[in-house]
């Protein structure tokens, strides 16, 4: 079944890149396009990211996940620590996140290394979590293999009924993690393909390289 996808195109004007204006630390600049987003009614769900492991198998991975937190440190998710990606990155935190907004025609790529979160401030988050997502971090044994569906629906009723009048935990096996980036990428389309590239580059001192990229 195949199909010609190579007339597919889009002009991209909405915004201008220039390195001479944008800030010192881009934190600083993703504060500010996140925010920008999230003001723009055309944008839905602007804290989805992609996040690319190397995968166990030796090919790289990657996935949809919610950004939960941004801090001057860097990008705060939660997971599974047994799923596939906790487990990719316990056996190498260099992992990549990708940010992409169509409406803005913009995206940042971020080059960073993942740390779990001290288990007090996995506690906290969980806590405010519904209470049906906080028994789905019971029921499911994320990553792995299962039976069918039904046997996911009956352990998130076993569960429903241990935790039944009370305040339910957070799994020993589920938490956060958070990413510290050592380079940032921010991407505007532009007209032509000339797309504007600025990428920042983490140096010993902890300042921030500014540099321009070909498109």
């Amino acid at each position: 079944m195949p199909k010609d996808l190579s007339h597919y195109r889009r002009v991209y004007q909405k915004a201008v890149l220039d390195e001479k204006s944008v800030p010192d630390n881009p934190l600083e600049l993703f504060r500010d396009w996140f925010f920008e987003a999230e003001k723009n009614e055309d944008c839905i769900e602007v804290n989805a990211m992609s996040l690319a492991t190397n995968g166990l198998d030796g090919f790289p991975r990657i996935r949809v996940v919610l950004l939960k937190k941004f801090t001057w440190e860097g990008f705060i998710f939660y997971t599974n620590y047994k799923s596939e990606k906790g487990q990719a990155i316990a056996q190498n935190p260099k992992i990549s996140l990708a940010f992409f907004w169509p409406k803005m025609e913009r995206q940042i790529i971020i080059k960073g290394k993942a740390e779990k979160l001290a288990n007090n401030l996995s506690d906290g988050y969980f806590e405010q979590r519904p209470r049906g997502s906080q028994i789905g971090a019971w029921a499911s044994p994320q990553s792995e293999i299962i039976p069918d569906k039904m046997f996911l629906e009956d352990r998130f009723k076993q569960f429903e009924q241990q935790f039944e009048n009370q305040e339910i935990p957070r799994p020993p096996h589920w938490g956060g993690y958070l990413v510290k980036p050592v380079e940032m990428e921010f991407w505007q389309g532009r007209p032509n393909r000339l797309h504007d590239r600025i990428r920042y580059t983490l140096q010993a001192d902890f300042d921030w390289k500014k540099e321009r990229l070909g498109s």
